[in-house]
């Protein structure tokens, strides 16, 4: 496995003449990867390995293949939205499952960063909604995506039973409308899926937004993508109750930028964003992977409460849910 000791010569191996002295910082790589940033001078090289066990206190296992999956969305992507939108790949060893690729600039923050001190920028979420706008009319019923990444085991074992199954075996009276939704969204398959487009996956550096960590990206129902960011919105609207006018209005913006920026025949698209919205809440909570931030058992309670009037209750709108 890849470390802060032997990161170095490895990627010197590969790319030639790295120049000394380099540091190797470890960064967080989520529960399911190990993500080491090297620099040497003005160089700043990505290595990312798969992890097969996540670092979750449940066990949670998945194909360790998965992380090719994730290099290829970034190579196809990369022709299709503006420049530094994804980064850019620099080579991948099959043998040990990693890639290698360009960071970030240094001074670039995740957005959930931002959001959660209070920099709530309407002007990013447009970019934001642009973003997976542009991702789901360029890749809609392309048939090279559809064959690339077609297969949604990795998406199951990520997304969908530890997040959908786990939460509906914790809240049975609401197991149906589960089963519905995984279903329902699974026969839906139109474009691309990033399956984590979350503030934390969404670097920010002035006016430049890079989307990051296409590990279970696949080709399928995209009102998924937009209902996990609306989620973590939501959810941080409860969590910083002072701001949460401002979280509001940067859900309304991504909302109406990413549905004026939709193909014709998506009259689905909002209903079913709104369904995705209330699962994921919910599973948030109470599925193997809950946010972090939220401790207050009477906090809990409330988006437990939010989750289960959105899941029953089916409102068509997204303001509807924000207001």
């Amino acid at each position: 496995m890849l470390d802060e000791q032997n990161v170095i010569p490895y990627v010197r191996a590969r790319l030639g003449d790295f120049r000394e002295p380099a540091r190797v910082t470890a960064l967080g790589g989520g529960v399911s990867n190990t993500v080491l940033l090297v620099e040497s001078g003005s160089v700043r090289v990505i290595v990312k390995q798969s992890l097969a066990k996540l670092r979750v206190e449940e066990d949670w296992f998945s194909d360790r293949e998965r992380i090719f999956r994730e290099s290829a969305a970034m190579r196809m992507l990369e022709k299709l939205l503006p420049e530094h939108s994804v980064p850019q790949v620099l080579f991948e060893d099959p043998e040990n499952f990693a890639f290698a690729m360009t960071a970030a600039p240094a001074e670039a923050e995740m957005w959930k960063t931002l959001l959660l001190r209070g920099e709530i920028s309407l002007e990013t979420a447009g970019q934001v909604a642009q973003m997976l706008g542009a991702t789901i009319v360029g890749t809609y019923q392309n048939g090279e995506f559809r064959r690339t990444f077609g297969d949604q085991t990795v998406f199951d074992q990520l997304r969908i039973d530890p997040y959908y199954r786990t939460t509906a075996r914790r809240h049975p009276e609401l197991a149906g409308a589960f089963d519905r939704l995984i279903r329902e969204s699974g026969e839906r398959r139109v474009s691309l899926v990033h399956g984590d487009w979350s503030p934390k996956n969404l670097l920010v550096s002035g006016q430049s937004v890079t989307a990051i960590d296409f590990e279970v990206a696949h080709f399928g129902d995209p009102s998924f993508d937009a209902a996990f960011l609306l989620n973590h919105l939501l959810i941080k609207s409860v969590y910083r109750a002072q701001w949460r006018p401002s979280y509001q209005r940067a859900a309304l913006r991504f909302w109406d930028v990413l549905s004026g920026a939709l193909p014709e025949g998506f009259d689905w698209f909002e209903a079913e964003t709104v369904r995705h919205l209330g699962g994921l809440l919910l599973a948030r909570v109470d599925g193997k992977s809950p946010v972090e931030y939220v401790k207050d058992e009477g906090m809990k309670e409330q988006l437990r409460e939010m989750a289960r009037r959105i899941l029953l209750e089916r409102p068509a709108k997204v303001s509807e849910v924000f207001a």
